[in-house]
C-alpha cells in the first residue's frame, strides 16, 4: 500500500523537512553510516616480528590482516627457505572475528540505503509522508529496530576489536612454539595502528544515540502522538 501511494503521488521537490529535526537527523544518520563502513570495512593492517634463528639474523616476518578479520587464516611464513633449520612451523594468528565485523558493516550499509530512501521521501514526497499515517508509523518501527541493532552491533564490535588487538599485539609471541626453539629469538616489532577501527566504534555509538533520539521526533509525526495530544483537550 505504501508503494502504491508513492507511485500515485506526484514528485515535488521540497527541502523543508530537512530543515526540521526529523530531516536534519536523518542526514546525520546517512553521513555517519558512511563513516562506519568506511573506517571498518576498508581497514588493512599487518603485525611484524623480528626473528633470529639458525642461519638467520634479525629477519622480518609479517602477517597481513584486513576486514573481515579472519585472523585464523593469516600466516606468519618462515623467515628463510630452510625454515630456521627445520625448527620453524607455519604460524597462524588466533581468532575469527568476521561475524562481528560483517554484522557491523552490513548494518551500516543497510542503514545507508534506508536513509537514502527516506531522504528521497522527505524531499520528493513530503506531502504524502505527512498526509498518510502509514509512512510515519513504518518509519517509527524501522527507527526503533535500527536503534536497537546499533546498540547490539556497536558493543559486539567493540568487544571483537579488543580481542583483535590482543591477537595481533606483542602477546602473540608467547603462543608461537617456533619462537621457543633452542637458538631462536623472536621480538615483536610493530602492528598497524587501529585508530580507524577505534573511530568506527565511536561512530557506531554516535549512530546508536542518533537513532535512539530520532525515535521521539518520528513518534511526534505519528497518529499515536496526535491522539494522545487530543485526549487532554477532550
Amino acid at each position: 500500500a505504501v508503494l502504491v501511494c508513492l507511485r500515485m503521488a506526484s514528485f515535488r521537490v521540497d527541502f523543508g523537512l530537512l530543515l526540521e529535526p526529523l530531516g536534519f537527523i536523518k542526514v546525520l544518520e546517512w553521513i555517519f553510516s558512511i563513516f562506519v563502513f568506511a573506517t571498518c570495512g576498508g581497514f588493512q593492517g599487518e603485525t611484524t616480528l623480528v626473528v633470529s634463528c639458525k642461519g638467520v639474523v634479525n629477519k622480518t616476518v609479517t602477517a597481513a590482516f584486513a576486514y573481515p578479520f579472519r585472523l585464523n587464516t593469516v600466516l606468519f611464513r618462515a623467515p628463510d627457505p630452510k625454515r630456521c633449520g627445520g625448527t620453524w612451523t607455519d604460524v597462524y594468528l588466533v581468532g575469527n572475528f568476521s561475524s562481528s565485523a560483517q554484522f557491523f558493516v552490513t548494518l551500516a550499509v543497510l542503514v545507508f540505503l534506508y536513509c537514502t530512501a527516506a531522504l528521497v521521501v522527505y524531499i520528493g514526497y513530503k506531502h504524502v509522508y505527512q498526509q498518510n499515517s502509514k509512512f510515519p508509523l513504518t518509519d517509527l518501527a524501522i527507527t526503533a529496530i535500527i536503534a536497537f541493532l546499533w546498540l547490539v552491533g556497536s558493543f559486539v564490535w567493540a568487544k571483537a576489536l579488543a580481542e583483535i588487538k590482543m591477537s595481533t599485539g606483542a602477546g602473540i609471541i608467547r603462543g608461537i612454539k617456533s619462537c621457543k626453539a633452542r637458538g631462536t629469538i623472536c621480538r615483536f616489532a610493530s602492528v598497524t595502528s587501529m585508530g580507524t577501527l577505534n573511530a568506527s566504534v565511536v561512530f557506531g555509538m554516535l549512530n546508536m544515540v542518533l537513532w535512539g533520539g530520532n525515535i521521539w521526533f518520528v513518534y511526534k509525526d505519528t497518529n499515536l502522538h496526535n491522539q494522545l495530544s487530543r485526549i487532554p483537550q477532550s
